[in-house]
């Protein structure tokens, strides 16, 4: 545990909380609540026996209301796969690991990587194995195929992306999942952004790719589509030969995902992707703001095209310690943003900006101090 990072969010959480009135630009949340009908928990209440453990993987409307998503968003429709309900998609990563390895296996991140994500790997016991995106954080299918070893049990993807907001091409996804067939390990594809295209980019589900059932695990969340992240509820598809083993798992860490939260979850998805929609919407307009706030540090930043989730990774042109910038900007010019050095960008420095949980003036306002702020520090 000694070698496994400590969480990023809370250090910056502290630093802001020191300095009042800091905008951020940091953490991945959206600025909308679930939707009434998450929140209206008659049906839950209304049965005394929903106040004791359920199935491991689900109660059974949950999962009858999954399986329709599915199909009608990500063209999955369940051959050979089974769907287990979790307390988020982070749960869903660890469960896939715990089942799928053994101490001192190997998993293959795309670099830059999702920090839990690594953090999860050290904390099974098993070793990390970072591929470097190219130029415009897209996937680079020839150089995943160099790096798995014998020791290799699954390639992970993350589209729409979490620290890059890049979406993988259907093109190259497809590529990965058949070098993962064809090499007889794991596709883990993490799609808990899903959600969240602009500019006319679709989502491409590797779980909907032809013979792709039996290797494939596809982890999804409700935390950001639907403003659920406390509520802790994710889920995963997974090849139906893992169930028993990620049922042990699950068993042994949460026995079940908690009830009350999967009530919500069914109402949440009852009222369907019309409830997002406009919400997903206004994130993309303030999408807009920043990209025209982000035109201001050309000279100082390379910025790469990003379409999807709620980021932007700037790589700025300093040889500033990507973490001591940071804290220069909640300090000097209360705005803040995560070092890319947590998302495995140590050389360089690298500054991840998140839009997703402001309103399009708060935005303005914060990327205005963030602007400045850099053109301040760099000058």
């Amino acid at each position: 545990m000694q070698a496994v990072q400590s969480p990023v969010i809370p250090i910056v959480g502290e630093l802001i909380r020191t300095f009042p009135g800091t905008i951020s630009l940091g953490q991945g949340i959206v600025y909308y609540p679930p939707p009434p009908e998450a929140t209206d928990l008659t049906q839950f209440f209304a049965d005394p026996t929903n106040h004791q453990y359920k199935a491991i993987e689900g109660i059974s409307p949950l999962i009858a209301a999954i399986k329709a998503k599915l199909q009608a968003f990500n063209s999955i429709a369940l051959d050979k796969q089974c769907i287990m309900v979790t307390a988020g998609s982070n749960m869903g990563f660890m469960n896939a690991l715990l089942a799928i390895t053994s101490i001192g296996d190997e998993i293959i991140l795309q670099k830059p990587y999702y920090f839990n994500h690594e953090m999860a790997i050290q904390i099974a016991g098993c070793r990390p194995v970072f591929v470097s995106t190219d130029e415009n954080y897209q996937l680079r299918p020839d150089a995943i195929a160099q790096a798995i070893t014998a020791k290799t049990k699954a390639v992970v993807t993350i589209s729409p992306n979490n620290p890059t907001g890049a979406v993988y091409s259907e093109e190259a996804l497809h590529k990965v999942n058949q070098l993962c067939r064809d090499r007889g390990i794991y596709h883990i594809s993490d799609e808990a952004y899903e959600y969240f295209t602009y500019d006319g980019v679709k989502h491409v589900s590797p779980g909907a790719f032809p013979h792709s059932n039996a290797h494939t695990i596809s982890l999804y969340s409700l935390s950001k589509a639907y403003g659920f992240a406390s509520w802790r509820i994710g889920y995963m598809v997974i090849p139906e030969n893992l169930l028993v083993d990620i049922k042990k798992v699950q068993d042994t860490n949460l026995i079940c995902p908690p009830v009350v939260s999967q009530y919500a979850a069914l109402g949440a998805l009852q009222t369907g992707f019309d409830y997002c929609r406009s919400h997903i919407q206004a994130i993309a307009s303030v999408r807009q703001v920043v990209v025209r706030s982000l035109d201001s540090l050309q000279g100082l930043c390379t910025i790469a095209p990003a379409n999807g989730a709620f980021y932007f990774l700037l790589k700025v042109h300093t040889q500033l310690d990507a973490f001591e910038l940071t804290k220069r900007l909640i300090r000097e010019h209360r705005v803040a943003v995560l070092p890319g050095t947590v998302f495995g960008m140590d050389q360089g420095c690298y500054l991840r900006v998140a839009y997703g949980a402001l309103q399009e003036s708060t935005a303005k306002e914060g990327m205005e101090r963030l602007v400045k702020g850099l053109q301040t520090i760099l000058a």
